[in-house]
């Protein structure tokens, strides 16, 4: 990857240490576990991915004002399993 210059530190306001990488190539994302808002828009979401609501549990997250999909003993990155029921 191409370094970013210092004029281009100084015209976007950047610290001049650091490479900022990700701020420049908005299509890379970290990923981070999908929250809804709503339960009805969680629900939602899952039906039209395929998921029975037998297959899933909602999550509270976010100090509570979000809600999470976690899929039982799936190969999703959010997972319950019966060791780890938290």
């Amino acid at each position: 990857m191409a370094k970013i210059h210092s004029r281009m530190k100084r015209k976007y306001g950047l610290s001049t240490h650091l490479r900022h990488y990700y701020s420049f190539h908005p299509s890379i994302k970290k990923h981070r576990p999908k929250t809804f808002k709503t339960e009805e828009s969680a629900n939602l979401w899952a039906s039209d991915h395929g998921l029975k609501p037998e297959q899933y549990e909602l999550k509270k997250v976010k100090h509570n004002k979000r809600f999470q999909i976690m899929v039982k003993d799936g190969k999703n990155k959010n997972t319950i399993n019966k060791k780890n029921n938290k």
